[in-house]
Order: C-alpha cells, then sequence, then structure tokens
C-alpha cells in the first residue's frame, strides 16, 4: 500500500483538507500584502519644485505653470514679478499631490528627482533577499520540515517589515527590505506544498487554485485602499507586518507533511501525522493497513540503500540528462514568469490614472485567471495552460508597448489600463499554473530544494524588474516591448516539458529522469486518445518491478 492509498483511507479531501484550504488562504492575504508593499510605500504622486509664490494657487495651476518645461517635477524657478525661468539649482522641496490624503515614504523622505533611485536600490535588495530566503528556507524545508521553515520563513517577513518602519535611510532600508525579502514567495510555496501533499490529486487544482484566487485577490484589491485608511506609510507598514505572526499558530493545528517524513525514513513520524488527520476526518483505519503501507516503505527504502540510503540533494537534478534538461527549463520558465509578473503587476504609475485605483482594477485580474486555470488545466493539461497563457499575455503586453510608442504623448488612458489588466490576466494564469507545474514536475525527494531553487531563478531575473520599468523614463514603449518579447520566449519552452495531468508523480531522481518520456512538443491531454496512464505506466514498471 503506498502514501496515496493510505492517506485516501484517511481522507484525502475531508475536513482536515478543508482547514488546510483554509489557513492557505489566510497564507495569500497575508503573502499579497507583504510582496506588495514596496510598490504601495514608493507611490510618489504628481509633484513639482517647491515655490512660496505658489501658496495659494490650485494644484492644476501649479501643474500649468511647470508643464512648459522638460522636467516639471523636477525643475527648480525662479521668479522675478512676472517674469519666470528655470533655476540650474536641484530642487531641496517639493509640492505634492497627494491621491486620497496618502503619504507614502517617498514623499516623506524627498525620494524623487534625483534621489529616486533610492527606492530602487531598497526593491533590488528585497530580491537579493528573496533570493537568499528561497535557498535557505527551501533547503530548511528538506531538512528539518515543511512547517518550521514556514514559520521561520514568515517571521522574517514580519522582522523586514515592521524594522522598515523606522528606517530614515537609504542604507538601513536596504537592508530592512533585505530582510524582508527572506520570505519573499516562501512564506507561500512552503504553505503550498503542504496542502499540495495533503490533498487528492483530482482536487488539487480546484482547491489551490479557488483559495489562490478568492484570497490573494481580497489581499491585493485592498491592499492599497488600507494604505488610504493608514494614511502614512508606517501607519500602513505596521496594519500589514503585524498579521504575519498569526503563521506562528499554525505550528500547533497544521500537520508535518506525512509524505516528506516518508522520503527522511521517518515512517513512525509520517503514521503519527496521518492518524491524526485519519481522526480529524473521523475516518477508522485499521492498524493492519498502516503496517501494510510500513512494509511498502521499508521495501522502497531497501531498493534505495536501506540504512546507508544517500538522500537526494538539488545537485541529482542536474546529473541525468532529462531531468537537468527540464530543471534548465523551469529555472528559464519562473525567470520569465516572474519578471513579467512582478513588472506588469508593479507598472500602475503614470497611466493618468490614479495608481490606487490601478492597483486594485488590474487586481480583479487574478479571481478570473483563478477560474480560467480551474475550469482549463484539468482539460488542456499543465503544459498546455502555461504555454498558452504566456503568449495571450506577451500578445497584449505588446499591443500595449505599440499603443503606447504610436500615441506618443496623447495616451489613451483606458486603453492602456484595458491592455494592461489583460497582460496581467495572462501572467497570473501562467503564475498559477506554473507553480502547479513545477511543484508536480520535480520529485518529493528533492520537491522543497527544487522549487526553491525554481522560485530562486525567478526572484534572480526580478532583480531587473524595476531597472527594465526605468526604461520607460527613455522610451515609454521599451518595457512593454521587451516583456512581450520574454513573454514569447517563456511560452515556447513551456513546450518542451512533459505534461503531468493524470500521472503517476515522480517520487525519485529516477523516476524523474523516465517521466514523459517519448512525449511530443504538441502532445496535450486534450487532444490525446487516453494513452499518458499506460505509456507513463511503462516507463514507471522497470522501477515497480525491483521493489517485488
Amino acid at each position: 500500500m503506498d502514501f496515496d492509498q493510505i492517506l485516501a483511507k484517511c481522507g484525502d479531501m475531508g475536513r482536515y483538507q478543508i482547514l488546510l484550504l483554509g489557513f492557505f488562504g489566510i497564507v495569500n492575504v497575508i503573502v499579497s500584502m507583504h510582496y506588495f508593499t514596496q510598490t504601495v510605500i514608493s507611490f510618489v504622486p504628481d509633484h513639482w519644485c517647491y515655490h512660496e509664490q505658489f501658496a495659494n494657487k490650485t494644484f492644476d495651476e501649479i501643474a500649468a505653470i511647470y508643464a512648459k518645461y522638460p522636467s516639471p517635477s523636477c525643475t527648480r524657478l525662479e521668479i522675478n514679478g512676472t517674469t519666470i525661468t528655470p533655476s540650474s539649482e536641484k530642487c531641496e522641496r517639493w509640492i505634492y499631490k497627494y491621491d486620497y490624503g496618502y503619504k507614502s515614504m517617498n514623499t516623506e523622505l524627498n525620494w524623487v528627482c534625483d534621489s529616486a533611485y533610492k527606492a530602487r536600490v531598497g526593491q533590488s535588495l528585497f530580491f537579493i533577499g528573496s533570493v537568499v530566503g528561497t535557498l535557505l528556507y527551501g533547503l530548511l524545508s528538506d531538512k528539518i520540515g515543511r512547517l518550521p521553515a514556514l514559520i521561520l520563513s514568515n517571521l522574517s517577513g514580519f522582522l523586514g517589515d515592521f524594522a522598515t518602519i523606522f528606517t530614515t535611510n537609504v542604507t538601513t532600508f536596504s537592508f530592512c527590505r533585505f530582510v524582508s525579502g527572506l520570505a519573499a514567495d516562501t512564506n507561500f510555496y512552503l504553505m503550498y506544498i503542504l496542502v499540495l501533499e495533503y490533498i487528492r490529486p483530482s482536487m488539487r487544482t480546484l482547491g489551490l487554485n479557488i483559495s489562490v484566487g478568492i484570497f490573494y485577490t481580497i489581499g491585493l484589491v485592498f491592499t492599497p485602499w488600507l494604505a488610504v485608511l493608514a494614511g502614512h506609510w508606517q501607519y500602513y507598514l505596521a496594519c500589514t507586518s503585524i498579521p504575519i505572526l498569526s503563521v506562528a499558530f499554525y505550528y500547533f493545528v497544521v500537520q508535518e507533511s506525512a509524505q516528506w517524513l516518508v522520503t527522511r525514513n521517518d515512517l513512525d513520524g509520517a503514521i503519527k501525522r496521518l492518524k491524526r488527520v485519519a481522526r480529524f476526518n473521523g475516518r477508522k483505519v485499521n492498524p493492519a493497513e498502516f503496517e501494510e503501507f510500513r512494509k511498502h516503505c521499508d521495501k522502497q527504502r531497501m531498493k534505495l540503500g536501506g540504512v546507508d540510503q544517500k538522500h537526494s540533494t538539488l545537485f541529482d537534478m542536474f546529473r541525468t540528462p532529462r531531468m537537468r534538461k527540464h530543471t534548465l527549463i523551469l529555472f528559464f520558465k519562473s525567470m520569465v514568469i516572474t519578471l513579467c509578473y512582478d513588472a506588469v503587476s508593479r507598472n500602475v504609475e503614470g497611466m493618468g490614472i490614479s495608481p490606487f485605483v490601478m492597483f486594485s482594477v488590474s487586481a480583479f485580474a487574478v479571481l478570473p485567471s483563478s477560474i480560467m486555470v480551474i475550469l482549463l488545466q484539468d482539460r488542456i493539461g499543465r503544459k498546455g495552460m502555461a504555454a498558452g497563457s504566456l503568449l495571450v499575455g506577451g500578445l497584449f503586453t505588446s499591443a500595449a508597448g505599440i499603443a503606447i510608442a504610436y500615441q506618443q504623448n496623447n495616451h489613451n488612458a483606458l486603453l492602456l489600463a484595458s491592455l494592461t489588466v489583460a497582460a496581467r490576466f495572462g501572467v497570473a494564469i501562467s503564475y498559477e499554473s506554473g507553480s502547479q507545474y513545477a511543484t508536480e514536475l520535480i520529485p518529493t525527494c528533492v520537491r522543497g530544494q527544487g522549487v526553491a531553487a525554481v522560485h530562486v531563478a525567478g526572484f534572480a531575473a526580478s532583480f531587473l524588474a524595476p531597472y527594465i520599468l526605468y526604461l520607460g523614463t527613455f522610451f515609454k514603449a521599451a518595457p512593454s516591448i521587451i516583456l512581450g518579447v520574454l513573454f514569447f520566449c517563456g511560452s515556447y519552452v513551456c513546450l518542451l516539458l512533459p505534461e503531468t495531468l493524470n500521472r503517476t508523480l515522480p517520487k525519485t531522481i529516477e523516476e524523474g529522469e523516465v517521466f514523459g518520456k517519448g512525449e511530443r512538443m504538441f502532445d496535450f491531454p486534450c487532444l490525446s486518445k487516453g494513452t499518458e496512464d499506460s505509456d507513463d505506466a511503462c516507463e514507471m514498471e522497470p522501477m515497480k518491478k525491483q521493489e517485488l
């Protein structure tokens, strides 16, 4: 009796799984606020150099005066009577047209114009921290368990965000953002793995994506308005960081992954967790069935070397040719998806619409994207969903770039907003389907490290996001054109991966090497004749025989 069979007897879609999905929903709300904190605290409203003679003028009058000069936000003026001329001196004080009265960090510390780079440095350190944190907590998740790593990751996020409240210079700000970045994404995908490893395969797409779609959307939609309600970036950080501490209580309710414990040869620990799940689900499992499961695991362990069994590591994913190929493709796919997702999500300023409104409106793309994944992913497969969604994102992003280039300085705000939301829709689908795809494709024995490494590649690429967006100051269409090309490249490489829908997922590196062997680029479940399962079973057969 293998793990999937004993889990089915204990309950693989009962009360415990519903509880897990509820906790996963809370994590999604927390993650959505944590990840985009950097964006919200750095919103820059319309601004102009301060002059005492403008004290009684309206914002529209001030804007009309500065509009005559090439850099209206950073040009200092000299006024002698009715004569107004630009000054060679730099601005030291600004007039800010606060959106909804919200005072961001950039406006309070005057990180605009020549000092605008300071916020970008902190943002870059956030992504560097995410690379370090993903590697660290991914390794820990395979060493000490998914649950302790999840809690430690979220504590890093709390410390980084809460400490940011007290920063006043770029050095301390960057350090705090680095600490906050340690939690980025590990605070999401470790809980994702915990849920995936306890839930029935046929319910993974529905359960995981409906939770992401509803709760992540709720977090995104209300994040900017929480900032408006707080009125100040420091109060906003306090409101978003303190709830992260609630994840620490998961230790007393959520069970460690029994599947991971099996790979660590801790059968007693795995059976203990499975019995708790069965009790919570109201299932009665015969002790003989647990013993049958234990014997199966012992056979597996003896086949792989017994007590001298060497635990697989991340480097083993590069040891064999097909696993190496799939791993490198997953790395590149993650880089494209994460970079494009981050850039498209953060690109909410300069469109003629309040960034608060634009952020919330574009966030609504997440829920329909999750519904689309639920409706289509189990029909067309993981590969088709990933490739198709990236293609759609590329088309709309490229269209936005063409519209920006064609319209020059007279942008149609509604058109640009619509294209941006459509691109966000495509990349959100690819992000959600990509997370499940990578988690299923990477063998269980290295799932924590493997998924961590894939996410690290993505965050390493996200380091470039603020700089790609910065290119828009020289040529407004540049970010959209670059992102469009990346979307198309990502769509192509997804076709080179094997399908995982309705297949026995690999548990060892050896199984991962033969997984999907013989599959062609345009083989999709919706176009096949139902031979995938039999083909996959044939590939796994030599390894199954060794167990007997």
